[in-house]
């Protein structure tokens, strides 16, 4: 039987309009760049600014929170209609970043060309005793070595391979020597199949005193597990040397190369654009929002006369495509708008909570989201949005927004103590201690409890995890 019944929902939808500003504001700077791009190729109704015109709007990279409250409200009782866009020429984004200066010529550095490390290594084996035979086999074997340095693939079927694809007679001893080659051409251990290979094949071919090299070579040939779990009882028990020698030769293995291949950075790959500029000015901080590279946007003028009142006569479709062109356009540049005004807010929020942090670069308070989304006003899951893959360039360096999100734990004065001050304390605490007794978890929670922080041994050890550090047994030195 049917019945009808009402039911009363609470649930929340966002417009197209919401959802493309949140996908805007969690774009980094590089990624903003290309959905500008995108969305100029996509829509005809949006054009590039005239930057001579546009280079007369406000220059101030930096705004304080009342300015920008301000700015919204003005904002926030204009509303954006066809008519004026119809009689306003410039309408658009304009970045203040973007502007070109009189005074300084934008000028790109080439980067310099760079020679790949295995047309490097081939350099250097053409130079050897070497036939065509010897060359296919090394040339085959730099294909397959990673980006670590390490020849992941079994020298055998890279002999197969060469003997079914050359109708050759290549054997496996033949291989291994020109392997041997490959192991001691610069930078050497290249081409290793093992760590204990590639750290042998640094030791002979390294300037180092003969006896030391000698005993170097049988740990790690001969002793790698008892030398990696730092079991050095029973290499002083089996290799029968003094605790001083042994120490030196373990301090050699250490100074070694376990990645010989790696290091083999572009200029793009290993540079990151910030998304923010904090800089210190008579007592106070700037924020600047590096969008620089964001170009200006209008509505195109073009297209303004399909729909205007007392344009040329359109068909009813072209009129209503361009219209719907025209709302897109016009809230793309309402969401860039809208984005700049929420990270300014944003990282002004954090660079107030975290003052003590941008004046010393040495102390964090404990901030969640939540903090700076209240005074931020807005929600928690867009302070996320903000934080997502941004980075600040600062007077100590450039880092993550998220690096100043950090909880806290409670001391007996009933201070906040944020949990990367902790870790920094945990840090010192094994750096100080006794190399050939180190401090375990347990030894180290006991310490910082009696300085006030209260803070179990599972929280020592995961901080101490975080930090990349090894458990006690595995930080004993001779």
């Amino acid at each position: 039987m049917l019945s009808l019944q009402q039911q009363l929902r609470l649930g929340l939808k966002l417009t197209p309009q919401q959802v493309q500003y949140l996908k805007l504001l969690q774009l980094p700077t590089l990624s903003l760049e290309q959905r500008v791009k995108l969305e100029l190729e996509q829509n005809p109704m949006l054009e590039l600014g005239d930057e001579m015109e546009l280079a007369q709007d406000q220059e101030a990279p930096e705004a304080s929170s009342d300015q920008i409250e301000g700015e919204r409200d003005e904002r926030d009782d204009d509303r954006y209609t066809l008519d004026d866009y119809m009689h306003d020429d410039n309408a658009g984004y304009k970045s203040p970043e973007s502007q070109p200066r009189n005074d300084e010529e934008e000028y790109e550095a080439p980067l310099p060309a760079t020679v790949p490390l295995t047309e490097r290594l081939m350099t250097q084996f053409h130079m050897l005793d070497i036939d065509h035979d010897d060359e296919m086999i090394a040339e085959e074997i730099l294909g397959n070595v990673d980006e670590d340095g390490y020849l992941r693939r079994e020298l055998e079927l890279i002999v197969q391979d060469l003997n079914l694809t050359f109708d050759l007679s290549l054997t496996l001893q033949r291989a291994e020597h020109v392997l041997h080659l490959i192991q001691g051409l610069e930078p050497p251990g290249v081409g290793s199949r093992t760590l204990p290979e590639c750290l042998a094949a640094q030791l002979r071919t390294g300037h180092f005193p003969a006896a030391l090299r000698e005993l170097a070579l049988k740990i790690v040939t001969q002793h790698f597990e008892d030398f990696r779990q730092k079991r050095y009882d029973i290499l002083l028990k089996h290799l029968h040397v003094s605790s001083e020698t042994m120490k030196k030769a373990i301090e050699l293995i250490q100074h070694l190369n376990p990645k010989p291949g790696e290091g083999e950075f572009s200029a793009q790959e290993n540079y990151v654009t910030p998304d923010f500029i904090v800089t210190k000015d008579q007592g106070d901080f700037l924020i600047l929002l590096n969008d620089r590279n964001i170009p200006p946007l209008r509505i195109n003028n073009a297209y303004k006369q399909l729909i205007a009142p007392k344009g040329k006569k359109v068909a009813q479709d072209a009129k209503d495509f361009v219209r719907k062109k025209f709302e897109a356009a016009k809230w793309f540049i309402a969401s860039i708008h809208q984005r700049r005004e929420t990270l300014l807010r944003v990282m002004r929020a954090i660079v107030e909570r975290q003052r003590q942090w941008f004046e010393n670069g040495e102390v964090l308070k404990p901030m969640i989201y939540k903090d700076v989304a209240e005074v931020v006003g807005v929600d928690i899951s867009t302070i996320s949005r903000v934080v997502n893959s941004k980075y600040v360039q600062t007077e100590w360096g450039v880092f993550q927004l998220r690096h100043f999100f950090t909880s806290g734990l409670t001391s007996e004065s009933g201070e906040d103590v944020s949990n990367s001050t902790v870790k920094q304390r945990i840090r010192d605490l094994i750096e100080a201690e006794d190399p050939k007794n180190p401090l375990n978890d347990d030894a180290i929670g006991k310490v910082l409890n009696g300085e006030g922080i209260h803070i179990a041994r599972r929280t020592v050890a995961k901080y101490r995890e975080a930090l990349g550090i090894p458990i006690a047994r595995l930080r004993v030195k001779i």
